[in-house]
């Protein structure tokens, strides 16, 4: 017990002393610190002095993303209620000006901030929180739903499973995570079916988002040639798990042995070139490669990490287990943010809420790694819910400025730690059992001309 009191005690001893002597983690207006105005203004559109101008309707929009009740309404009667408080004029809660004003935000502006926020993560991770000195990227995709609109439906169709007029516009999204702060760097969206919709196809958009040194760490989807191609012509290192093709056909009695089951082998190019790929660049691709393979913890690995002695089996072992941390990342920002079912009901707005979404879990990580540089943490041990708790909390209170405050707010998120659970298994299953309700397996129109008809169902099936 007093161990826990001595520790917390010198973590808030370190975080008074910083908040004394520095101002630099006053990220909380990153919306309008000269740094980020002076990059994103080229991008602002011209705009008269309106009840809600850009950088105010950026915050509110994020504002629904934090928020439990993500309804346009609901945040139009909070401005409006501040406005109040604040001793200005009184506005309309009619949501109108507010969509309308979400409406004329550049798409442009609100990706290049978020990408922004997560280059800002990236270059505060001190060096002793790398792995072996190098910085790791994670990458993995996921899908989100849209409203049911025909313009959603055109662009983003329903999987091809599902009836027509049964199923949701569904949208694929690609992203890259920072490992050690959790920020997400970039990220690409497209329809979850048809060309360039594949993960692969979205990675290579955004590869020009690593750089030399940087180590990339993804599932067996991502284990392809011309990938691990893509990056060793640029200096990235890969480890990926190997795709259960190819597992199936290793033979550790091959290639260059390094130990007991990993040894080196050579990668032949393809002989057919890839559909996505035009001629060019697969003349240009080398005829082989050189990479690692190796059999630990119940899975085989490939990567161009090629030397034993530097990165030991153990190693390599130790740092695929971390690749789960982007499984939970992607949680966050889909089940604790709440992007998982998007409202917007155009597919231009409901790529600027995807973004939205992005930028706020961003923001949300910039203050877990300040609280952790300052609690003498990794961010990876704090809670990214406890956080957003906090966040919601402090928006109500407007203390921005006030650096007392602002240094406890940081101590509170230091003592939400969560535990160190790896090789955790679950079972994908829920024990509460659902409301008895019948799946909608006609369109809702053709449903209620029947009830209209015959009534609701005597016995639910």
């Amino acid at each position: 017990m007093y161990r826990t009191h001595h520790t917390a005690s010198l973590q808030q001893k370190r975080i008074r002393k910083y908040v004394s002597n520095n101002d630099s983690y006053r990220f909380f207006n990153l919306l309008t610190c000269p740094d980020l105005l002076d990059k994103v203004e080229s991008l602002l559109p011209e705009h008269r002095e309106r009840l809600f101008p850009p950088t105010e309707t950026l915050s509110l929009f994020l504002a629904q993303a934090m928020s439990a009740d993500s309804s346009c309404q609901n945040v139009v009667n909070d401005s409006a209620i501040k406005r109040l408080v604040g001793g200005l004029p009184s506005c309309s809660t009619h949501t109108g000006a507010y969509c309308r004003a979400r409406k004329r935000l550049p798409l442009e502006m609100v990706s290049a901030i978020a990408r922004y926020s997560g280059q800002t993560l990236a270059e505060q991770t001190p060096k002793s929180w790398l792995w072996q000195g190098r910085p790791v990227r994670l990458v993995d995709g996921t899908t989100v739903t849209m409203p049911d609109t025909p313009a959603n439906q055109e662009v983003y169709p329903q999987p091809g499973s599902q009836k027509p007029g049964l199923g949701f516009p569904l949208c694929r999204l690609v992203g890259l995570i920072c490992l050690s702060s959790g920020g997400l760097l970039n990220a690409a969206m497209a329809p979850h079916k048809g060309k360039g919709g594949d993960e692969q196809a979205l990675l290579r958009s955004i590869l020009d988002t690593l750089q030399t040194g940087d180590i990339l760490l993804g599932d067996a989807y991502y284990a392809t040639y011309f990938l691990l191609c893509s990056l060793l012509g640029e200096g990235i290192d890969a480890v990926f798990e190997q795709q259960g093709a190819r597992r199936r056909c290793t033979d550790f009695r091959c290639g260059q042995r390094l130990g007991h089951r990993d040894h080196l082998v050579r990668l032949q190019k393809p002989k057919k070139k890839p559909e996505w790929m035009n001629q060019a660049d697969y003349d240009q691709a080398p005829d082989s490669i050189t990479a690692r393979e190796l059999a630990t913890g119940g899975k085989v690995l490939v990567t161009t990490l090629l030397c034993q002695k530097k990165t030991t089996k153990a190693d390599l072992k130790a740092l695929y287990r971390r690749r789960w941390n982007i499984e939970l990342d992607l949680r966050n920002i889909k089940t604790t943010l709440g992007m998982e079912v998007l409202s917007c009901k155009t597919p231009d707005m409901a790529l600027k809420e995807i973004w939205v979404y992005l930028l706020a879990y961003n923001l949300i990580r910039l203050l877990m790694v300040q609280a952790a540089l300052l609690g003498d943490l990794l961010p990876r041990q704090l809670s990214f819910k406890h956080t957003l708790q906090l966040c919601i909390a402090w928006r109500q209170f407007n203390h921005e400025d006030d650096d007392e405050k602002l240094g406890k707010l940081l101590i509170l998120i230091a003592h939400k730690q969560v535990g160190n659970r790896q090789g955790r298994i679950e079972p994908r299953a829920v024990k509460r059992r659902p409301k008895p309700y019948p799946l909608l397996t006609k369109t809702r129109k053709i449903a209620q001309e029947e009830i209209r008809k015959n009534g609701h169902a005597k016995k639910l099936k």
